[in-house]
């Protein structure tokens, strides 16, 4: 994967004066100033080059991918072990800072950068915002080729995973196109699931064992994990998906799958994602190789080559596009080529050589990238009923167009599993009508708000709506039980005192 675009940066005058925040300037500075005391046990946690408390130095940590959250931390921390990690919970326990833990910070919904307004205490006090990096815990352990196992630190990137685990003769579940940005540790915490949910799950199907800090400090560990293991609650499952709101990941203990030396990719053009819907799910009856499908539209596909060069695949544009990949231990083209051509489709090509194979994940993995160079978009991670998908994918554009009609839309996403990524280019960043009519209607169809990326901060409004208030005030209690203080990640999930939104 390519760079990713350069995140803005702010000089020291801006950050005296203000914080750019939604394309605006709010009134927030660096908040509550950090006691000298706090620092030293800082220091003395990670050691002093690890402190960040340099403007210029902490600024690529305080602002997400999309460019649209981002705000001000007090010190930025990274530690390198996990005693390391407990050492600064308990720091800032004492002093009531929140901790906004980082990975790689590749994030959507603005859950692992600072809050913009600053967290307050009981008594309206701003707190101090720390970003606790985990780029340092990046051990990796021998991959267990007897039980297919391997045990990585949560700043371990998925690329340097997949990498390690196939030199044993493994593979790695997971896939995605920020693999060279993503960490474990927070794939685990978003529930991350990529391009291959439709064969192996997501991040949550992928744990067997987990290493983690909650608040006050407690290391709790369960590895190297057991594939059976029904001893009391299941806390890996827990904490996935959790966002950093109740403890700092520092290890997991992951399953591998065997590995698909031999790949074939083919590209189908569709009429709209309704039939793209029913040939992926044809496919995969038919097919038992079947490891990705996804759809795209003819205006992503031209925005993802003016962005990064290429020739289109097709002579004509058509309406949707479908890719499917196929890996197998053995040569799958023949017989993806055989089930493609039973498709009533309007085209399709084929590729099963690496170059040909990567041009046309390209044109679907270029989306993200092409989408951010274009402008600030507004971006909804969402999932529907795969039945739904054709109708929503009409109706979530007739939507847009009535609260902006100059806006320009772009819907790509793992069609196997219902989770379509929504991006909107036009509207300001601030102007969030266009996230509520894409919600509004996601709320609907019986879909989900948040597929992969979280609630973090952009989507707190939406949790009731979409899990109702019987299962939010059960996530509230473990919440307010694990960390009675709301140091981890305020704001997250669950409004800024943990009350609810």
């Amino acid at each position: 994967m390519a760079a990713l675009p350069a995140r803005p940066r702010h000089s020291r005058h801006d950050r005296a004066a203000g914080r750019v925040h939604h394309g605006r300037v709010s009134q927030q500075t660096d908040g509550a100033a950090l006691p000298a005391t706090f620092l030293a046990a800082l220091r003395a946690a990670v050691g002093a080059s690890h402190v960040l408390i340099d403007p210029d130095l902490r600024a690529s940590y305080e602002t997400d991918w999309t460019r649209r959250f981002d705000g001000v931390a007090a010190a930025v921390v990274r530690p390198g072990t996990v005693d390391d990690v407990a050492a600064v919970l308990r720091a800032c326990g004492e002093v009531g800072a929140a901790v906004v833990t980082q990975g790689g910070n590749t994030g959507l919904v603005g859950g692992a950068v600072p809050r913009a307004a600053a967290p307050r205490d009981e008594r309206g006090s701003p707190r101090p915002q720390i970003v606790l990096s985990t780029l340092r815990l990046r051990d990796l352990e021998p991959v267990d080729e007897l039980s297919g196992e391997v045990t990585a630190g949560a700043g371990v990137t998925l690329g340097s995973l997949q990498a390690h685990v196939r030199r044993a003769g493994w593979e790695f579940g997971i896939d995605m196109g920020s693999r060279d940005s993503a960490t474990a540790g927070g794939m685990v915490a978003s529930n991350a699931g990529g391009v291959n949910v439709l064969r192996h799950g997501t991040m949550r199907q992928q744990i067997i064992g987990i290493e983690a800090v909650v608040a006050d400090g407690s290391i709790v560990r369960r590895l190297p994990g057991l594939a059976k293991d029904n001893t009391g609650y299941a806390l890996p499952a827990l904490l996935a998906g959790s966002e950093g709101t109740l403890g700092v990941i520092t290890r997991v203990r992951l399953r591998l799958v065997p590995a698909l030396p031999h790949r074939a990719v083919a590209l189908v053009a569709v009429d709209d994602a309704s039939q793209a819907a029913a040939f992926a799910a044809r496919l995969r009856r038919r097919l038992s190789s079947l490891t990705a499908a996804e759809l795209f539209d003819d205006g992503g596909m031209r925005l993802v080559l003016a962005h990064a060069g290429g020739e289109a695949p097709f002579r004509a544009p058509h309406p949707r596009y479908l890719l499917v990949e196929c890996g197998a231990a053995t040569d799958p083209t023949d017989e993806l080529a055989e089930a493609v051509a039973d498709l009533p489709s309007r085209d399709a090509v084929l590729a099963s050589d690496e170059g040909g194979r990567h041009r046309l994940w390209k044109l679907r993995e270029g989306h993200t990238e092409a989408v951010n160079a274009a402008g600030v978009p507004h971006k909804l991670d969402v999932s529907v009923p795969i039945g739904r998908i054709g109708e929503f994918d009409l109706a979530v554009r007739e939507a847009i167009r009535r609260v902006d009609p100059a806006a320009r839309t772009f819907i790509y996403g793992h069609v196997g599993d219902g989770n379509l990524h929504v991006n909107v280019l036009g509207p300001e960043p601030e102007d969030e009508a266009v996230d509520d009519a894409i919600l509004e209607l996601v709320i609907r169809m019986g879909g989900a708000v948040s597929a992969e990326h979280g609630i973090g901060v952009a989507k707190v409004g939406w949790l009731v709506r979409d899990r109702g208030e019987a299962d939010v005030a059960v996530m509230l209690s473990i919440k307010r039980a694990l960390d009675p203080g709301n140091v981890l990640n305020p704001g997250v999930l669950f409004g800024p005192r943990g009350s609810g939104p």
